[in-house]
């Protein structure tokens, strides 16, 4: 009788056991259906990290992975080309979309320049409008880490609907030599925005910067100058070459028409941002999104900043290293600066066609 109860107890146990298994199986099972099909991938992700969404936007790798926006209106809709295999276009505000819709593309528009000129400005206030998706951090390809290959390029961008601009901004491409034959062999048609700023201002801007990374830098005025205040302006400081606009132009325009390009004022940028972005809007081609409402200007930085978003506690700004103080600089050696970019500034003038008025 003692046997026959251990027996009976020992295989009621089996019986748990396989139950168990059989279970875990289907949970299992399960799961990797609903992935799949997609749902494993549908939960609503940030744009930004915590510290962007205050924002603080520099150094941050902003990866874009939000999903791409609805259809807006009925003859959008029939305008579509209807499939079967395509996706559900759904308000991406009630509900959680999967970020695997649409395609990963290569660029379609590029922010080519300058540093410190306002680019990021500028990305930022685009990242608005429903029909471009952009990369949020800059990934250098065309100029560090073109040995990757297009397809590691194209595999960085977010996923676009037709319809829909890729970009990236990049400032470094504009002075690097190899850049425009390397963005034409990916796609001569390609569109160039360039974002440029009195020289001058934009020098001191970048030597700001680099000084907040490092205190021990030398003086502004040893840096510009040769010889101290004697020598002539020392054109072997990037800093200084980056605002010969007019000779990293001369070197784009081999590979390029001029209406491939479009010039932005970082000036007016801050000055007048609807206006210029109305000029930005109508060179990609794109609808007339972005206007006054979206912008209001911040006294304390000295630039204009976004509207509150709906949904969102706060203003999106750019972070705290936009808007510094500049240091003092001899009126001197600012004279003598502006007094060597003048040539160069005509020259730009005359290549563009704008002039914005730096003299």
């Amino acid at each position: 009788m003692g046997c026959g109860g251990n027996r009976v107890r020992f295989n009621f146990g089996k019986v748990l056991s396989k139950v168990s298994v059989f279970f875990t199986m289907v949970l299992i099972f399960t799961y990797f259906f609903y992935c799949l099909t997609g749902f494993c991938d549908s939960a609503p992700r940030t744009l930004y990290s915590q510290a962007a969404a205050d924002g603080d936007y520099d150094n941050q790798v902003q990866l874009d992975l939000r999903p791409p926006p609805p259809l807006r209106s009925g003859a959008q809709l029939q305008n579509r080309t209807a499939s079967p295999d395509a996706p559900q276009v759904v308000d991406t505000n009630s509900i959680p979309v999967s970020n695997t819709y649409g395609t990963k593309r290569l660029p379609n528009a590029i922010i080519i320049g300058v540093k410190k000129g306002g680019t990021r400005a500028l990305l930022e206030f685009l990242r608005i409008h429903p029909d471009v998706r952009a990369f949020g951090a800059e990934p250098h390809f065309f100029d560090r880490f073109y040995d990757r290959g297009l397809e590691w390029y194209r595999n960085l961008m977010p996923r676009t609907l037709d319809g829909q601009i890729t970009m990236e901004k990049t400032p470094s491409y504009f002075v690097t030599k190899e850049a425009p034959s390397r963005v034409c062999t990916m796609n001569c048609q390609t569109k160039l925005i360039v974002v440029v700023r009195d020289p001058v201002t934009r020098v001191v801007s970048d030597y700001t910067q680099t000084l907040t990374k490092n205190p021990g830098l030398p003086s502004f005025q040893s840096l510009a100058l040769k010889n101290s205040s004697a020598g002539p302006i020392d054109t072997t400081w990037s800093a200084v070459r980056i605002g010969l606009y007019a000779k990293h132009l001369e070197n784009w325009l081999r590979y390029f028409p001029l209406s491939h390009f479009l010039f932005v004022s970082g000036e007016r940028l801050v000055s007048d941002p609807a206006g210029e972005m109305g000029r930005v809007q109508d060179f990609l081609g794109l609808k007339r999104v972005i206007s006054d409402k979206h912008f209001y200007f911040n006294q304390t930085k000295g630039f204009p900043c976004l509207k509150k978003p709906e949904g969102s506690s706060r203003p999106r700004c750019l972070g705290k290293s936009k808007g510094r103080p500049h240091p003092q600089i001899p009126a001197e050696v600012l004279q003598r600066l502006r007094d060597f970019y003048r040539p160069f500034n005509q020259r730009f003038y005359q290549m563009c066609g704008q002039n914005f008025g730096w003299d």
